[in-house]
């Protein structure tokens, strides 16, 4: 009942021994999530309540078998960080910081792409899978096990959503903060097609915003691709034209990126898009009962 964090999860956290590192890390630590290590450069053989600290990733996965990365350091920092845990061979980087330049993002896409490693972020809420394992900053309490996956731009909405379905007597499978910059190092469709292929999600909500045409494009894709049903929500819709509303991504050029647009182009291809949080929640009840 899950995609991209789970039991088998090994979580190296890079930043441990900063204020939110450490904070975030402990409360990962406490949902269950097997935080096996920590990096800090110049700090290797201490430790934050009993996970070692080591001075490279690559020295934390060779003395753990970590697998997994939640990167808290600075924004000037946080692109060598990222390439330092793709370098040491980790599976899924969970990137939490923002402010990380957008050149900087594409340097990083564009190597991702010449591989199969998974970045989620940077400017994201993490990764949680209820009941097993949570990486990120998300508010445990509000998530539930069940069968409906959630993919968001948003880490607010995340959690608002999932705290009016799972007020319907309905959990989640996943829940995936893909981050709200202009470039990020997962997408609509990469999540998408991950909880296509997940016999344990029977519903998906994905949770768009103004700003550039992802969710377009995540319609054409679910049309040609999915069987799963997906419910959408967009926000956005009183964001006058050519305002940065919130994330780096969230702003409207000319007539494009619209929540309207963004809505018609959804409903258009058959995907139900809510006006508010309840009324989605209401949408994945009458989907799946």
């Amino acid at each position: 009942m899950s995609i991209l964090v789970n039991k088998d999860t090994k979580l190296v956290v890079q930043g441990i021994t900063g204020r939110e590192g450490q904070f975030h890390t402990l409360r990962n630590k406490a949902y269950g999530t097997n935080v096996v290590a920590g990096v800090t450069p110049g700090k290797a053989g201490q430790d934050v309540e009993g996970i070692p600290v080591f001075n490279t990733v690559r020295d934390a996965v060779e003395a753990t078998g970590a697998n997994t990365s939640m990167i808290f350091v600075p924004p000037r920092f946080a692109t060598d960080a990222i390439f330092e845990s793709l370098g040491a061979g980790i599976d899924l980087t969970i990137a939490i910081t923002e402010g990380i330049p957008a050149h900087d993002m594409m340097r990083i896409y564009t190597h991702l792409k010449r591989g199969n490693q998974t970045l989620i972020g940077p400017n994201c809420p993490g990764i949680i899978s209820p009941g097993e394992a949570t990486v990120g900053i998300m508010p445990t309490d509000v998530f539930t096990p069940g069968r409906v996956g959630i993919i968001s731009r948003s880490g607010t909405l995340t959690y608002q959503i999932s705290k009016e379905i799972g007020d319907l007597g309905i959990g989640q499978s996943s829940v995936v903060g893909i981050g709200g910059d202009p470039i990020v190092g997962s997408s609509f469709i990469d999540i998408l097609q991950r909880f296509e292929d997940d016999q344990d999600t029977d519903l998906v909500v994905m949770v768009g915003e103004i700003g550039g045409d992802d969710e377009e494009r995540a319609g054409v894709f679910i049309s040609e691709n999915m069987k799963t049903p997906v419910v959408g929500y967009i926000a956005g819709f009183q964001a006058p034209p050519g305002k940065q509303m919130g994330h780096a991504g969230a702003i409207i050029t000319g007539s494009s990126g619209t929540a309207q647009g963004k809505k018609d182009a959804l409903e258009a291809i058959g995907v139900e898009v809510g006006t508010n949080p309840t009324e989605v929640a209401e949408m994945v009840k009458k989907r799946i009962g």
